[in-house]
């Protein structure tokens, strides 16, 4: 997806979250924004996997 695909939103964060998603997203050589999109999709890819699980 290119950068004009994507939709910009306001995020309100608390602080110390922020500051943990930061330190985050610099340890694996991320964006901000990049790790978060990032969580953003593991997190999803794991819900549709456990549904997957449950709906066998």
């Amino acid at each position: 997806m290119s950068e004009k695909d994507k939709k910009a939103f306001v995020l309100r964060i608390n602080p110390t979250l922020l500051k943990e998603l930061e330190e985050l997203a610099a340890n694996e050589f991320r964006s901000t924004n990049g790790q978060i999109e990032y969580l953003l999709n593991e997190a999803i890819k794991s819900k549709k996997k456990k549904k997957a699980k449950t709906d066998e």
